[in-house]
This record gives C-alpha cells, sequence and structure tokens, in this order.
C-alpha cells in the first residue's frame, strides 16, 4: 500500500506519551523509505539533535546514546547536528564520540555542534543533586527522579542569561575560563546556602557522580577506551567543602572544548544548504510531549521543549511547514513520580513481563507500565499534532505461558461523580483523581515477531492496533467533527530489531473497520 508523500523536507520525530517510545528506530526507517522513494542512496542530509541533552536515551543498532542522534547508525547522512537548543557537556561528547568512533561509525568527521549550543559543565550536574536533595531532606517532597546530568540547571543558566556556548570554545581561553570560574563559584554559593546541603553530603556528590559514569561507560572501560581515572571527579573537588579546584576544572573543560573545536560550526547554514538541494533534515527530539515543559505537569517534566515547534528555534530557521511523526508503544510506560492514571497492577502476570523489558536508557532506572491511554495521546494531536504515527511493541502484548486474557485501552477519565473527561485536565489537582475508563479486546496467542506485512498479523492484532488508533481521534476530536485529513499509522513495530517493522498497514478510515472491541 503506498504511504503518503512528506509535506515538507523537515521531519520531526516526536513521542506522543512520556518518552521511552523507541523514536531513535524511526531515523532509520525515514531514511530507507525516502531512498526508495526518491532513488538518493543518501536523501537525508542532516540529522539534528533539537533538544535536551545527555538525560534523553536513544537506543538504535545496538547503541546507547545520549547526547549523538541516533542518525549515526546510517552513514548516508552526511552531518550529525547538534541544535542551538540542546545543552550538552564537552566531556559527555568525548566519552559517547570514542566508543562509537571505535565500532567504525565514523560519527566525529560528521559531528556539527551549533556555535550557539550551550554548554553543560560539573557545576551544573552539583546543583542537579543539590536540588534534589534539597526537595526531598529540606522541603519533604517525593524524589523527582532526576537523571543527575545537570539538564534543569543549565536551562536555567539560559533563561538568566549564564550561558556559556560552544563558540566560546573558538574564543581566546581567557574568556571561556572567567565564565566558567564566575559559574562555578556561584554554583558553591547556591549548594551551600540555598540548598543547605551539609557537608558529607557535599562529598558524597562527586562519589555519586564517578559511579554513575563508570556505570554508564562499563563497556567502553572494558573495551580499554578509557581508564578509570577518566571518570574520577573527586579531581574537581577543592581543599575545603563547598569549594572547587577551579583550576583542574578549566583545565578538563578547556582541553575537552579543544578537541571538539574542529566539529563547531553554524547548524543553520548546513539545514539552508539541505533544503536549497532537496535533501532532508530530520529532527530528533529527547523526551516526549508530555515531558515538555510548557504542556506537561511540574515538577515531573523536562527543562526543555520536547516538541515539534522546537525544530524551528534549535534549527534556527523560519517557521514553515514541518512533517511530524508521532511515536508511541502499544502500553504507556512512566519514570519517577508521575500520576500513572493507567497503571497496572504490580502482580499482574502481564505486567510482571513487561517490566522486565522497561528501564531508562540514560538512568537505568525501572520504569512503571501501564495499559494504553488514548486520552494522552489525543490531547498530543489534537494541541501539538502529527501527520504520521508510529506504534512500537505491540509484539510485547502477546499471550504466553505467563498469561492470557483482554487487552485493555483507556478511553476516558472518570471522577467519582460519574462525569467522563475526554481530555487531559491542565489542573494536576484534578487529574490526581480521576480513574481510568477501559475499552477491552480480545489479545493473541500468535508470535508476530516474524510478520511483516500487516495482513500476517492475526485479527486480534489488527483489531487492538485498530482500536489503538480510534480511541485516538475518538479522543483529540470528541464532541466535534473529524477532520478531512486524518493522521495515518505509518509505522508498527513488533520486535526491537530494525528487520521488525509493518509498514503496509491501511489507511486510517481503512483501518478503523478492523476495530472490534469487546462487549
Amino acid at each position: 500500500m503506498a504511504l503518503n508523500e512528506y509535506k515538507s523536507t523537515f521531519i520531526a520525530d516526536c513521542g506522543i506519551s512520556m518518552g521511552d517510545e523507541g523514536k531513535g528506530r524511526l531515523i532509520s526507517e525515514i531514511i530507507e523509505e525516502l531512498r526508495e522513494k526518491t532513488g538518493s542512496a543518501s536523501p537525508v542530509q542532516v540529522v539534528l539533535k533539537v533538544n535536551g541533552g545527555a538525560n534523553s536515551g536513544h537506543t538504535a543498532g545496538g547503541l546507547k546514546l545520549n547526547l549523538l542522534p541516533a542518525g549515526v547508525v546510517d552513514q548516508s547522512v552526511e552531518t550529525l547536528a547538534i541544535g542551538a537548543g540542546v545543552v550538552a557537556d564537552p566531556r559527555k561528547f568525548r566519552w559517547e564520540l570514542l566508543p562509537v568512533d571505535a565500532k567504525s561509525y565514523h560519527v566525529t568527521e560528521r559531528l556539527l555542534i551549533d556555535e550557539r549550543t550551550m554548554v553543560s559543565d560539573l557545576s551544573h550536574r552539583l546543583l542537579d543533586l543539590a536540588w534534589e536533595w534539597y526537595r526531598v531532606n529540606i522541603i519533604g517532597e517525593e524524589p523527582r527522579g532526576s537523571t543527575g546530568r545537570g539538564i534543569t540547571p543549565s536551562y536555567q543558566d539560559e533563561v538568566g542569561q549564564f550561558q556559556i556556548f560552544y563558540s566560546d570554545f573558538l574564543a581566546p581561553k581567557e574568556i571561556f575560563a572567567r565564565k566558567l570560574s564566575q559559574k562555578a563559584q556561584r554554583a558553591c554559593r547556591v549548594i551551600q546556602h540555598v540548598c543547605q546541603v551539609t557537608p558529607e553530603v557535599w562529598d558524597s556528590f562527586f562519589d555519586t557522580l564517578t559511579q554513575a559514569e563508570l556505570r554508564a561507560n562499563e563497556e567502553a572501560l572494558k573495551e580499554g577506551i578509557f581508564s578509570q581515572d577518566e571518570f574520577d571527579f573527586s579531581v574537581f573537588k577543592g581543599s575545603e567543602p563547598f569549594a572547587l579546584n577551579i583550576e583542574k576544572l578549566i583545565e578538563v573543560y578547556w582541553e575537552t572544548g579543544q578537541q571538539l573545536a574542529g566539529r563547531i560550526g553554524d547548524v543553520r547554514e548546513v539545514i539552508r544548504e539541505a533544503q536549497a538541494s532537496g535533501r532532508y533534515t530530520i529532527g530528533e527530539y529527547g523526551q516526549a510531549y508530555w515531558l515538555d515543559k510548557r504542556q506537561g505537569f511540574s515538577p515531573n517534566v523536562s527543562a526543555s521543549h520536547t516538541y515539534a515547534p522546537e525544530f524551528f528555534n534549535s534549527a534556527c530557521q523560519p517557521v514553515q511547514p514541518l512533517h511530524v511523526f508521532g511515536v508511541g508503544k502499544a502500553y504507556d510506560t512512566k519514570v519517577g513520580t508521575h500520576v500513572f492514571i493507567t497503571e497496572g497492577e504490580q502482580d499482574h502476570p502481564l505486567f510482571q513481563r513487561l517490566r522486565k523489558l522497561e528501564f531508562g536508557v540514560s538512568t537505568g532506572r525501572q520504569r512503571m507500565v501501564g495499559w494504553y491511554d488514548a486520552v494522552e495521546k489525543g490531547d498530543t494531536l489534537r494541541y501539538g499534532g502529527f501527520d504520521d504515527l508510529m506504534i512500537n511493541k505491540i509484539d510485547a502484548l502477546t499471550q504466553g505461558d505467563d498469561w492470557a486474557g483482554n487487552l485493555k485501552i483507556c478511553i476516558a477519565y472518570e471522577d467519582q461523580d460519574g462525569k467522563r473527561y475526554y481530555r487531559v485536565p491542565r489542573s494536576e489537582t484534578l487529574r490526581k483523581s480521576l480513574k481510568p475508563v477501559y475499552q477491552e479486546y480480545a489479545g493473541w496467542k500468535e508470535d508476530i515477531s516474524k510478520a511483516r506485512s500487516f495482513a500476517d498479523l492475526p485479527e486480534n492484532a489488527q483489531a487492538y492496533i485498530a482500536g489503538m488508533m480510534r480511541s485516538l481521534l475518538d479522543s483529540a476530536y470528541h464532541g466535534g467533527e473529524w477532520p478531512e485529513q486524518l493522521p495515518n499509522l505509518r509505522y508498527v513495530g513488533v520486535g526491537p530489531m530494525p528487520s521488525q517493522i509493518i509498514r503496509d498497514i491501511p489507511q486510517t478510515r481503512e483501518l478503523l473497520a478492523l476495530d472490534k472491541p469487546l462487549d
């Protein structure tokens, strides 16, 4: 079945839930499809990391990536760009680049960091840990579930106008040194006097960061790419509590920045050149719609804008047509202290199985697991918008020896008086009080991981896929007419490997005819 044409050479790869949807695998699918359509061996010139930093994780081609976009796995992509909307620790670039280059992906030579990309550094990571400690120990809140990568404090420097840009690595060293020294000393004062951290806790932060990076870089350590000294954060401690070895900090960050200096440039012009030549730019987003700092629910949001419009700010391009892909899963997951209306029972055998699959790429944290929430995804379509949809991991719902039963889709929320809600309330207080309203679907026992055509799927799997789509549209357009042009389900993932994708899905109105909920 023919797929719709892309309406722009700018394509956005966005999550429609709360992250962890498998956005990384979409890049290769888009590139392969464009090869077939255009006849070009390299139709995509730029893959752009749009937002976030080392807190967002993608898995692509067996690689676990944080700062680098998942486009690294396709060497036909000429430019792996880091946008102006990203905050990036140069040391994290080093720790990611060397291992992937050792696997012959030739990433460093394709990397382009925008001059206006913001530098994240050790002071931001210390602040991240300190604010989390303050939240729990001083004001008595639940842990937020921060990644400890310093992302929120980095964006706070953007708002506070204390940024250091990657262009500062191209300026005289004394300018960078002055900025970093002032930033580090200011952070120490905040940690001591505002966060009220104790000296013992201050000391523990350096061990926390050391252990976190040893875990994150375990494979590179085993391969001998780095020694353990590379990740020893104690070298930055000062001679007394709440002090840093500023000279060491400047030396390490300046030297690392100089290693990247040849990869710093003007991303704006490269994207303009790609567009002028008719080649594509794919914007790769960290997190997802409901983790956007404006659309989501504080404190369980990211510090950046995580949805389609940020493409134009990060790429520094005029607003124009953008083809938006929404990516979700056949069930839902969340991390941290999120309100999770559709969370499954802890002892439910299906959710026990799914929890074994669900760990964060960046942190390794266990994800909470629950039923597919069409209300959240309907709001993403209604207020965020997307042209095409990809749904991953439907194979994980196949019945087995450990579980056999009906599947559920949340089609609405209900309050204690029986009033139904088909939109996500913007009041967190109200949202916390709601319960899910479910539509049930029959499950299937057949192994669908080898299916490569929609017709290969059992009837019940087809019906569940149609149900996910209908419930999303019902929620998005509840109370009004459906638009003439509906988003299409373009891809369905039936396993983790690149080949485990179904592409010949019926057009939306045809697909909806297969919807067969249980009475």
